[in-house]
């Protein structure tokens, strides 16, 4: 929908393609759905849910078994982004390197986009 010919629209470390695969694999799910809605304190937030089919419109992205599928309305927000998973001492879990990304809140759960990439009211 916003992808260029040729290129993904979002890209997978292999940390965070095993990981998928897996979460795949124990859940029998086809996928993963990531998107964006409206929420904390920076505005916005990212989301991830278990899918077993993907939507018409939706991007897909597949890579060393681990497929993620993009909500229409979130592609615009997500177009470049590196998805990662990091182990630390405290936490671990998925990591966004989004371009579009012009704010995050102090606990990175929060972000900002580009006013431009925003629709319109």
């Amino acid at each position: 929908m916003f992808g260029i010919p040729g290129k993904q629209a979002v890209t997978m470390t292999p940390k965070a393609a095993e990981q998928i695969a897996r979460l795949m694999a124990s859940g029998g799910h086809t996928g993963l759905r990531i998107g964006v809605k409206k929420g904390g304190c920076a505005g916005m937030e990212y989301t991830m849910d278990y899918v077993d089919e993907a939507d018409a419109n939706d991007e897909v992205v597949e890579q060393d078994g681990a497929r993620i599928m993009i909500a229409p309305m979130a592609q615009m927000f997500l177009f470049g982004t590196e998805i990662d998973y990091e182990v630390s001492l405290l936490e671990s879990g998925f990591k966004f390197r989004n371009p579009n990304v012009v704010d995050a809140c102090g606990c990175g759960e929060s972000i900002k986009f580009d006013e431009t990439l925003s629709p319109q009211n």
